[in-house]
């Protein structure tokens, strides 16, 4: 995958509809489901830049942390001009079919809505935490298409693997079960689904991480430079899991800083299929 420089839209005359405190809930099924329907919850950047973010919270495929792992973060994104999106996904229950419907479903609506939200189609990025960051990676990994594949992705703290020596199994039995055949752990082993197709990626976490190991990101990161994939790994000495947006992380300045540097560069360059 190659990244290449094209001329920025103008986007002055997009229709935007909304702003950080008048967010756009759009509803992602119309059919009935069990449990809470999916829907997403769009916050327009008032002066876009292009760049679109969809951002999955954590909770272990059982719930969804969409606060401090979600709508939290909606200010700052579009302070610096993009209009970020939380994914309120269903449970999967053992069906990995379910959430990653979902996220489908949201990357396909952003871009369809695009010109009206102030986002280039070739700029949206899917981005996750702990087990959302496992479903930003899928997305990123196996979609069904092109139209479903992220231009950029960004992983906090994200569970990876499904191995039993790394895997987080509280995620693992949330998605594909408790007793998962070979062939599924191995699909969701995101490590070892990357491809020269994967898109480039940003990736945080903490070094003494006690709910999913370190190696989750390191196994990743090493497959995705093995296949000539640009990514970043920033690995904060302490802090555990599920910080978030949260201020009392200890190096929540750094990360933000390093995260908003990086999405300067995927403001300015395309991803060409």
């Amino acid at each position: 995958m190659r990244l290449k420089n094209i001329i920025p839209l103008t986007l002055a005359s997009a229709a935007v509809t909304a702003s950080a405190t008048q967010p756009i809930v759009v509803p992602l099924s119309d059919t009935s489901t069990e449990g809470e329907p999916p829907f997403m919850t769009v916050y327009v950047a008032p002066e876009p830049s292009g760049v679109g973010v969809i951002m999955c919270p954590g909770g272990g495929y059982s719930i969804v942390a969409a606060d401090h792992e979600g709508h939290d973060m909606a200010p700052w994104f579009n302070e610096r001009g993009i209009t970020y999106v939380v994914l309120n996904y269903r449970i999967p229950n053992g069906d990995p079919t379910i959430p990653l419907s979902d996220a489908q479903r949201a990357i396909t609506e952003v871009r369809s809505h695009a010109q009206e939200w102030g986002v280039d189609p070739c700029r949206v990025g899917i981005m996750g935490a702990s087990a959302g960051g496992h479903l930003a990676a899928t997305l990123a990994n196996i979609p069904t298409d092109t139209l479903n594949r992220p231009n950029f992705q960004i992983l906090l703290y994200p569970v990876i693997s499904f191995r039993e020596d790394t895997g987080h199994m509280g995620s693992r039995r949330g998605l594909i079960g408790e007793n998962p055949s070979e062939e599924l752990v191995a699909r969701f082993s995101l490590d070892e689904q990357v491809t020269p197709a994967t898109p480039p990626a940003f990736i945080v976490l903490s070094s003494d991480d006690p709910g999913v190991k370190p190696a989750n990101s390191l196994r990743y990161f090493q497959a995705l430079v093995s296949n000539g994939i640009s990514a970043e790994l920033h690995a904060y000495p302490t802090g555990g899991h599920g910080w978030g947006f949260r201020e009392s992380f200890p190096y929540h300045d750094q990360w933000l800083y390093e995260m908003g540097l990086w999405l300067e560069r995927m403001r300015d360059n395309a991803i060409k299929e």
